[in-house]
């Protein structure tokens, strides 16, 4: 009786360490990765010049990045004028750890989806796409350099040998709007 007691003893003990084990110990928390996107949070206004043939002209947005639930993506939603005619995007940005790049998923009102990845290297984040347009392949290549807190530069480039050669279609500079403090 003493042997079956003990034996039930244990068993008992191990059923609760390994059910200790198996409790999650709280929701996921972002890694440092998902919070570098922090820098994008905020309201920005975008102007430059597109030199994309056909296209060319003035641009400007304003755009609005803000955390998602949980901390994990950002939400982005913009108004953008351009020689082409104006246009809204929603986006997410995001980060996956699998690949360990940053992800870009855009919807716009002209019906298109960008799908892009990247990472980003100190100052400077590099995006790509790959693309098929009337059966020939287009790589883009976006990158934003962080000049400080409140402002960044975007350079956009196409490619239709592979990446051999790149044009630049776009430059732009964004400005955070900072909110004024207010008057007491």
């Amino acid at each position: 009786m003493k042997r079956a007691a003990g034996l039930a003893a244990i068993c008992f003990l191990l059923l609760g360490v390994s059910l200790q084990a198996q409790t999650p110990q709280g929701p996921p928390k972002p890694g440092p990765e998902v919070k570098r996107l922090a820098y994008f949070v905020g309201d920005w206004k975008e102007v430059g010049k597109s030199t994309a043939h056909g296209m060319e002209g003035p641009v400007s947005s304003t755009q609005r990045w803000e955390w998602v639930s949980g901390g994990f993506f950002l939400e982005g939603r913009s108004d953008n004028k351009s020689p082409a005619g104006n246009f809204k995007i929603t986006a997410i940005l995001g980060y996956d750890p699998e690949t360990k790049m940053y992800t870009y998923n855009a919807f716009d009102s002209w019906g298109e989806q960008i799908v892009a990845k990247g990472n980003v290297n100190g100052d400077t984040w590099t995006w790509t796409t790959e693309t098929v347009m009337k059966g020939m392949t287009m790589m883009t290549r976006l990158t934003e350099k962080e000049v400080s807190k409140t402002q960044y530069t975007l350079k956009y480039e196409s490619s239709t040998d592979n990446g051999n050669t790149w044009k630049s279609d776009l430059e732009s500079t964004f400005t955070k709007v900072v909110a004024a403090p207010h008057a007491k």
